[in-house]
């Protein structure tokens, strides 16, 4: 029997799937460690850490709720126009220290999106006083998700999700993305092809017309795609030699989810702005910041000069005062340190899972993995009707009777993602990718597979 979620609008999500009758509505009522409990009682395993977003699980709230309480007592608001509060100040510090570019200054928002578009109306900004105002235009890559405000959509390359909502406002072109399955290049060669296509871009729309590239360090949509090596280093030197301006969106893959505080410093990136939510406050507040080197933020420094951009709650005071708990609790409890140490563990159990014949791909980094679903020997693609009844479907179902939470998607080909809290220990992760391998040996006996790949190849 469905749930009927009432008055609630729920995000990204067929609302009317979920009348009385209907599919049931998952409703969460409390956490505990990396386990959430749904209002009739029944404990899941929250393998996607809530889209990406509870690093530390669930057994912090005190903690938090303590500084909450004292920064309300002493001052529950104020805004960064033109003023600001001790907990943002100290938390713009923080960040600078631990920024992978120069001088770093730090512009808060509320959240993802947010931050996407502060960084792109901060680079504008940032040409615009440097007399070159004809930089109108953006890079991005095939299948990436950047944001769902109008701005951060036109970055997207999710062409679904921006039909229905017109024209987009910042001109973008989208190169391929890097993920190698399918793919028979070496990765060398693989390397210098996606580059060279980046290369022929600019060439195309004319490098001083074009004022930023986009990229996630480790790619989200599609399914945790990993660059080739000297990818990083190949984007800085492009954007370099053409003045333009390299933006590491790290919404997800920063605050850890990749064992470093910033993503891109795994793979060698040295961005000029990068972007972050989710993590920043593990979710126990939305916040989030466009991080600004100080080379592009020099600009707005000059005299006379106004940053043109402003959000309400950006750098809200309780806010900040979570985020730097956060912060503290991270280094307190090693948490970075936890995910390399059991990153191999979680790999090479991930990596077991490529003996199922539904799996055609396991990759991804740090805690942060996917599988790549595939109909036949020959890794063949499902179809959309194919993609409707298993991801929409089975799936979603199924792992929740497994006692997971995970993600089925098909922004790019058909994958399955985990993303576990980051204090996960090696018995935890055990527990997600077994129910995500019981799961998925019913996803290949749901769509006519054999129950072994000796069998599929046969």
């Amino acid at each position: 029997m469905g749930v009927d979620p009432g008055s609630l609008l729920l995000h990204f999500a067929r609302n009317g799937a979920f009348a009385p009758g209907g599919t049931e509505l998952l409703v969460l009522e409390r956490g505990e460690g990396p386990y959430v409990f749904d209002t009739e009682g029944r404990r899941y395993i929250d393998g996607l850490s809530s889209l990406f977003c509870c690093q530390l699980g669930y057994s912090h709230g005190a903690e938090f709720a303590a500084v909450a309480g004292e920064q309300l007592e002493r001052l529950p608001f104020n805004t960064n126009w033109a003023t600001a509060t001790p907990p943002a100040i100290e938390l713009a510090g923080k960040l600078s220290a631990l920024a992978p570019m120069e001088d770093a200054r730090v512009f808060f928002t509320s959240g993802g999106s947010e931050s996407v578009e502060a960084a792109w109306k901060i680079v504008r900004q940032y040409f615009v006083t440097r007399g070159e105002p004809q930089r109108t235009k953006a890079i991005a890559r095939d299948i990436a998700y950047h944001g769902v405000t109008l701005g951060a959509l036109s970055l997207t390359g999710v062409e679904r999700f921006k039909a229905p909502f017109g024209t987009p406002p910042i001109p973008t072109r989208h190169v391929a993305n890097t993920n190698p399955f399918r793919d028979e290049r070496d990765e060398e060669t693989r390397c210098a092809d996606l580059l060279a296509e980046i290369e022929q871009v600019i060439a195309e729309e004319g490098a001083e017309t074009i004022a930023a590239l986009f990229a996630e360090p480790i790619q989200n949509a599609g399914g945790c795609l990993v660059p080739p090596a000297g990818y990083w280093a190949g984007l800085r030197e492009i954007c370099d030699r053409h003045g333009i301006l390299l933006v590491a969106d790290e919404v997800i893959s920063g605050m850890g989810r990749l064992g470093e505080w910033f993503g891109v410093t795994r793979y060698g990136g040295e961005p000029d702005l990068v972007t972050i939510a989710k993590g920043l406050t593990s979710a126990h507040a939305a916040m989030g910041a466009a991080i600004v080197s100080g080379r592009v933020a020099a600009p707005l420094y000059e005299d006379g000069v106004t940053l043109l951009h402003g959000i309400t709650f950006g750098g809200h005071p309780v806010a900040a005062a979570i985020a730097l708990k956060n912060l503290e609790i991270f280094e307190r409890d090693g948490v970075l340190e936890n995910v390399r140490t059991l990153e191999p563990h979680l790999r090479a159990r991930m990596e077991e899972l490529r003996e199922l014949p539904i799996v055609g791909d396991v990759r991804g980094d740090g805690f942060f993995f996917a599988t790549e679903l595939v109909r036949d020997a020959d890794d063949g693609r499902f179809d959309a009707e194919e993609r409707e009844h298993l991801l929409r479907g089975f799936l979603p179902g199924r792992l929740l009777e497994a006692g997971l939470i995970a993600r089925a998607d098909d922004r790019g080909d058909s994958v399955v993602q985990i993303a576990p809290p980051l204090n996960c220990t090696a018995s935890q992760l055990d527990e997600v990718v077994d129910a995500l391998r019981e799961t998925l040996i019913d996803a290949g006996k749901f769509v006519g597979l054999p129950e072994d790949a000796a069998a599929l190849s046969s």
